[in-house]
């Protein structure tokens, strides 16, 4: 291998450890460092990476370092199969940035650059590292920047989108205003806080987000189903490790695969549940399950999604191309000396992918390696009374530390 990876079991969380644990990520993840760039003074970095340590607990990484390791981290992402184009991540180093207001300012420009016309590209936004031993500096409730609001209605059925229905009840608790007149795609504020400033509500830029109506080339009606979805998907709920340092706050987008709109948030019954209205519009007999009329739906579902992002212009993949992409992106790393790591379940989609056999039929490393991105939390609970925000958990550290 070029250097030396990290790796935990897949069954485990990246490790949120002590000085010892962070020193030992750090010179890993250093001489990775400085073996695939090909940097001089390991020694010296080392021996300064050390003394910082020793002295708050963490390390500042060097905007080299941060753009190196977030593109590695994106590299490792084990559930992620467009990975071939890790090289071309477009880092944005915001770290100085921790008001609730000038987040909310790079979230939009963050929007803008990812968007890139329609022309998707894949960007991460960095801010402040976490604080060692306490936590993240600044959050993000949403899990992704563009979301569709989830309404509860009174005979609880929900209008919109039922996996949002939490997240669009935490931002009425905290005095959000929804539509006067209520829709299935109003979008959902963002709810950002910091270790100075309790949860915010923040309304999304409405003139940043790009969406997509959707319609079929074969089946004119579709079209009358009002169905669209959102051009850009920005996972904002994410913690970013680069060697023993967390970034719990580092929104990052690539672009749609068909399959993610069409399948899960079209199709799924704990979403958008479309299948049925689709398989009777088209004529199919949904009585019983033989007829394969879900099949059947979801694939002209799938095809309206990808027909109509190239119809308006907005970049998105299919699962062959992307297959073959993977496929490529397996034979460089192998060719670098690199094992390929990857969670078979997640990069084999609900459409045409047992005909992929190159990905299909392949098994890959389980290990999770370092640097990497690990879900987190929930940042909210409905269900609670009262949670310790950022700003009090930071405050309670302080008053320790006094």
């Amino acid at each position: 291998m070029t250097g030396s990876v990290s790796v935990v079991e897949p069954a485990d969380e990246a490790p949120v450890g002590a000085a010892a644990d962070v020193e030992a990520e750090a010179q890993d993840f250093l001489r990775l460092f400085h073996t695939e760039r090909n940097r001089p003074g390991l020694a010296e970095r080392l021996a300064q990476v050390r003394e910082e340590i020793a002295l708050t607990g963490s390390y500042r990484h060097t905007r080299e370092e941060l753009v190196y390791g977030a593109k590695v981290a994106w590299r490792h992402s084990v559930r992620c199969v467009g990975r071939v184009r890790w090289a071309g991540l477009k880092v944005r180093d915001r770290r100085n940035v921790t008001t609730v207001r000038g987040i909310a300012r790079e979230l939009a420009a963050h929007l803008a650059t990812g968007d890139n016309g329609g022309r998707i590209q894949s960007v991460m936004t960095v801010f402040a590292p976490d604080r060692p031993g306490v936590g993240p500096r600044a959050r993000i409730w949403n899990d992704q920047l563009i979301r569709y609001c989830g309404h509860r209605r009174a005979d609880g059925s929900v209008l919109g989108d039922p996996a949002q229905v939490a997240m669009t009840e935490a931002a009425l608790r905290l005095g959000w205003r929804p539509p006067p007149v209520l829709g299935r795609f109003d979008l959902l504020p963002w709810v950002i806080e910091t270790a100075a400033e309790d949860p915010t509500v923040v309304p999304v830029p409405r003139e940043l987000v790009r969406e997509v109506a959707l319609s079929h080339p074969d089946h004119p009606w579709f079209a009358d189903l009002m169905l669209r979805w959102h051009a850009l998907p920005v996972i904002s709920n994410m913690r970013m490790r680069i060697g023993g340092v967390d970034y719990s706050c580092a929104p990052f987008n690539g672009h749609y695969l068909g399959d993610e709109i069409g399948t899960r948030n079209m199709g799924d019954t704990a979403r958008y549940d479309q299948l049925r209205v689709v398989a009777t519009a088209l004529g199919l007999d949904t009585s019983r399950e033989d007829t394969l009329w879900r099949e059947h739906a979801v694939l002209v579902i799938n095809q309206a999604v990808l027909h109509s992002f190239r119809l308006a212009g907005v970049r998105v993949s299919d699962p062959h191309t992307e297959s073959e992409l993977f496929m490529k992106f397996c034979a460089q790393e192998e060719r670098a000396g690199r094992p390929v790591f990857a969670d078979w379940s997640w990069l084999n989609g609900s459409v045409g992918w047992a005909a992929l056999h190159a990905v299909h039929h392949r098994y890959y490393d389980v290990r999770v390696p370092n640097p990497n991105l690990w879900q987190t939390d929930r940042a909210y609970d409905p269900e609670a009374a009262a949670e310790l925000t950022l700003r009090e958990r930071h405050d309670i550290a302080r008053k320790q530390e006094d």
